[in-house]
């Protein structure tokens, strides 16, 4: 008996491994709720034919061809699909069972329906790069948080229009189905047309990528900056009365009716050019107007707040308002982002300030959802408290997280995952309205950076799952490059993390940032590193000892990542043009931190002169290469005759029309090294 009963057990465990063994193969990104493998194969492979028949539905959109689909008849088909509403799972669930020669779709609506074909298509791709037929698998899989939305933003520049269409498949090949655009002055507004930057594309243009997306179950909502954030606006000289304060174009005087006439013309082209958004995104953080008329500023972005709202509901959209001037008010801001406070802490803080925090509790617009951002800290029990009390007080709320903040180059933090994934499962555990994935082009890295942190977001919200994120990155790796890449070998992007930070601030002096370097008349002076004096040798290198040594360790990194990003470029099977990308982003920090070694080497006499100043020719050829592989998806020059605004938050991006922006710190030192030397 106890022979027989270990040769069971010995038969189950290898029948795990087995199922465990098949399932490595196949990855599906996000992860699925339920996926039950027998550990056998199917007799489908990608180059089967799959004939399809559906009693009553249409075939949805494909995102990719990557299969022979055949349209087949009630007798001879081994492919069906079906919608049905009554189907237990929760909307844009679905059912996906694949035995040996047939396959079997119930989707509980068309949303459903088109994410488990693509749920097949990403088996089907794995079967294809891997060379093996398709598993015999049963599938139950839906979405952990029902709006899932990432935020593109276009004020510093606009990609070209065949990347957003490839952008949309993708994001929804992710199972993303929502994308708040803000387009400041890069929509070509009719109604005030002086607005619209000479580069902008048109109404009709934004529509068309609006129907696009929504044949993918992705909805285009607009955010239009409001109150605050208004330079795109009040630059221009026919909209400088509607200021705030004379002589900063930063906000709207909220008592000057003109000022709503204006807001409105722009909210009624960005709706027309969104035709199928839910929502009005209307901005408002990071704004203090001035009192006026006996009323206090705190009052006047209420005055604000309300007035818009109104619109937006008289325009069959919700609005969505930035949180953080309300959470100031009240005295709790702060607290939100601060990490050492325990619960009973933030409890009694609340306590103590419930008098400001419910001062105009009554005033807030009931149809407006409030957005909890908070980038760094989603755990903090400030943040947990504040949607907590949203919620107690029957306020809306979605949250909204970061792939992309003031980072320079790159996303940093390693794609800022740990954050994006304890957001994504505090929305899910507390039943939000839905989390935006925040991708700011102030400082504009490039948008096939953010890819990593992009599907991060996918994982996290769809699969609510609380998977590891060594775990995700190497999904990652497997679905975005090849399945031969999701060892950890094949990792470079975290170790690009540290020289693309130290880098950015290389050249600049103490307590200085580059960011800041086109905003002083003496740039040079101020914000550039002193240089080797002739008759003193040595003393330079005594002085940034510190640096030297960042800049050589950082040199040998940076020589290996671009090594292996090379190997990874013979290799891979997708995501060709991010290693591009990644390749000219490291070759920028190299340079840069080799010509800190040539300085180094010139004070201490192991160089010339001409071998410094030589540094200069070969970095027109590096700033070139960058700027073509850039341009190939990315408008990079902004037309001749486009305004600047005042920059109030030193946006390096809005700095220059040409890219001067993103070298700023390397141009500024190349002259410095002309004019002490020559």
């Amino acid at each position: 008996m106890k022979i027989v009963l270990k040769i069971i057990l010995i038969l189950i465990f290898f029948s795990s491994c087995q199922k465990n063994k098949i399932g490595e193969n196949f990855i599906l990104l996000p992860s699925v709720k339920k996926a039950e493998y027998n550990g056998k194969l199917s007799l489908f492979n990608s180059k089967s034919d799959f004939v399809f028949y559906s009693e009553s539905n249409e075939l949805p959109v494909l995102l990719s061809q990557t299969f022979n689909l055949k349209k087949g008849t009630t007798s001879k088909h081994n492919l069906s699909f079906r919608i049905d509403n009554e189907l237990d799972i929760p909307d844009e669930g679905y059912h996906l069972n694949i035995s040996k020669e047939n396959i079997e779709i119930i989707a509980k609506d068309k949303a459903g329906l088109f994410y488990c074909f693509n749920s097949l298509n990403q088996l089907i791709t794995d079967s294809n790069n891997q060379n093996i037929n398709l598993p015999i698998i049963s599938i139950k899989d839906f979405p952990s948080l029902k709006y899932r939305s990432i935020h593109i933003d276009v004020k510093h520049h606009t990609e070209k229009k065949e990347y957003y269409l490839k952008l949309i498949d993708e994001l929804a090949s992710l199972k993303i189905n929502g994308i708040i655009i803000e387009f400041e002055d890069k929509l070509g507004y009719e109604k005030r047309p002086i607005i619209a930057a000479p580069d902008s594309y048109s109404i009709s243009w934004w529509k068309s990528l609006s129907y696009y997306a929504n044949e993918r179950n992705i909805k285009i909502s607009p955010l239009i900056q409001g109150l605050g954030h208004a330079s795109f606006i009040l630059k221009h000289d026919k909209y400088k009365a509607l200021r705030d304060v004379s002589d900063n174009d930063w906000a709207f005087n909220p008592l000057n009716t003109e000022t709503y006439d204006v807001q409105f013309d722009l909210y009624k082209d960005a709706i027309e050019a969104t035709p199928y958004g839910q929502f009005l995104h209307v901005g408002g953080d990071e704004v203090r107007v001035i009192d006026r008329d006996g009323k206090k500023g705190f009052e006047l972005n209420l005055l604000w707040l309300n007035k818009v709202s109104d619109f937006a509901k008289k325009n069959n959209r919700i609005p969505i308002f930035w949180d953080d001037m309300y959470l100031k008010h009240g005295g709790v801001w702060n607290i939100t982002r601060n990490t050492s406070l325990s619960k009973n802490d933030v409890n009694n803080i609340w306590k103590k300030n419930k008098k400001q925090l419910t001062e105009y509790i009554d005033d807030f617009p009931k149809n407006c959802i409030y957005m909890r951002w908070n980038y760094f800290y989603p755990l903090a029990e400030g943040n947990l408290k504040t949607i907590d009390w949203y919620k107690e007080n029957n306020m809306k709320v979605m949250g909204a997280t970061a792939g992309q903040t003031r980072w320079i180059l790159m996303p940093q933090d390693y794609s800022n995952i740990e954050s994006i994934k304890s957001f994504s499962l505090t929305s899910v555990k507390k039943n939000l309205d839905g989390l935006l994935l925040t991708l700011w082009d102030d400082d504009s890295p490039h948008f096939e950076l953010y890819k990593r942190g992009i599907y991060s977001f996918a994982e996290y919200t769809w699969g609510g799952k609380d998977l590891n994120p060594n775990d995700f990155k190497s999904n990652f790796r497997h679905r975005y490059f090849s399945p031969d890449f999701s060892d950890i070998e094949y990792s470079f992007i975290d170790e690009l993390d540290m020289p693309v930070r130290d880098w950015a601030n290389l050249f600049v002096v103490e307590k200085k940032h580059r960011n800041q370097i086109t905003k002083t008349s003496l740039p040079l002076e101020t914000h550039i590193v002193e240089l080797p004096e002739i008759n003193n040798s040595g003393k330079w290198n005594q002085k940034f000892d510190k640096k030297i040594s960042i800049a050589k360790n950082h040199i040998k990194d940076l020589k290996i990542i671009i090594e292996k990003i090379k190997l990874q470029q013979t290799k891979t099977i997708r995501g060709s043009y991010a290693l591009e990308v990644y390749e000219q982003v490291a070759k920028v920090a190299l340079f840069s931190y080799e010509t800190f070694i040539a300085i180094s080497n010139f004070d201490n006499g192991k160089n010339d002169l001409s071998s410094l100043l030589n540094k200069g020719n070969e970095f027109v050829s590096i700033r070139n290469n960058f700027e073509e592989v850039y341009s190939k998806s990315r408008n990079i020059i902004k037309p001749d005759n486009y305004i600047l605004d005042q920059d109030h938050h030193n946006h390096t991006a809005n700095q220059t029309l040409n890219m001067d922006w993103q070298f700023i710190a390397e141009i500024k030192l190349f002259e410095k090294i002309n004019l002490t030397y020559k």
